[in-house]
């Protein structure tokens, strides 16, 4: 089956992160077109799009164009029932649900004071009091849904889930931001840290497009957390292991090796970002 998802940017879209990771998170496919929010007007650039109106908005080759996540979510799981996109457990299933629905509707301070923005991390945001609270409830759900675990993964229910996938940009803001959070917390937002779908995602958030100054704050930063980058270096000379750049998609002209292995890029720029930025390099190990 084959679909369209046109996301904003990678850096500050946190709707958008969640469904691209609908999407790629299960071993789906989907043809990307960026909707850039330098521009602002996303909804006339949105315009020749059916109904859409905002992204993320997914269209499937029947026609179908679904422009909220969790319809998409939904939608999908109805579509691609093998790829696990809930949870088979009828009980964490309805939680799982439940958590997605509360995820898209509330946590407003948390989304209002601190906007997702993957290219910095702040050492002192000094969350107000909602937001504090907003980070209770989230321990609270999170708890919740351990309980009712049926692997022994690292996520909400054991393996990921459309849940997950919707917590994501939360463990962005959490990590971000620096925000106080309990041991179980903080573990499940390390787990988002490192995982390659979400890693490879804020790659493409430190290269592509300008940065947005109106998700700018004034607060002291510090270095990303999450796990050590390893080194990456410019070399002259390819093959490279990828026939496309990760970014444009054109074929690799200019290239970076990193532990031996050689990755190509469509120009200087792709290239020396990413070296610049060396925890852009896990992106590359789900591309080859």
């Amino acid at each position: 089956m084959n679909y369209d998802l046109y996301i904003g940017d990678y850096a500050y879209s946190s709707w958008s992160l969640r469904g691209w990771l609908l999407v790629h998170r299960f071993g789906l496919t989907a043809r990307k077109t960026m909707i850039p929010f330098i521009k602002k007007d996303v909804a006339e650039q949105m315009a020749q799009v059916g109904t859409a109106r905002t992204v993320p908005t997914l269209v499937c080759d029947d026609g179908a164009v679904i422009s909220e996540s969790a319809a998409i979510a939904e939608e999908l799981a109805v579509r691609h029932p093998e790829a696990g996109i809930w949870p088979s457990d009828p009980v964490a299933r309805a939680t799982a649900r439940t958590l997605l629905a509360e995820m898209a509707s509330g946590f407003t301070a948390l989304r209002n004071d601190c906007p997702m923005s993957l290219r910095v991390c702040y050492s002192d945001a000094s969350p107000s009091d909602t937001v504090l609270a907003d980070l209770a409830r989230l321990e609270q759900i999170w708890s919740h849904a351990r309980a009712q675990r049926t692997s022994d993964g690292p996520w909400l229910f054991g393996d990921y889930s459309a849940a997950d996938a919707f917590f994501a940009p939360v463990a962005g803001r959490i990590a971000g931001y620096s925000l106080p959070i309990g041991e179980h917390g903080a573990a499940y937002v390390a787990a988002h840290l490192a995982d390659p779908a979400f890693r490879r995602w804020r790659a493409m958030g430190l290269v592509h497009g300008p940065d947005l100054p109106w998700y700018r704050k004034d607060y002291p930063q510090t270095d990303w957390p999450g796990p050590t980058p390893r080194a990456a270096i410019a070399v002259e000379t390819g093959p490279s292991e990828n026939d496309a750049c990760p970014y444009s998609g054109k074929a690799p002209t200019h290239f970076m090796q990193m532990d031996g292995r050689t990755f190509g890029f469509c120009n200087p720029f792709c290239r020396d970002k990413t070296v610049a930025d060396p925890e852009a390099w896990p992106a590359f190990m789900a591309l080859v």
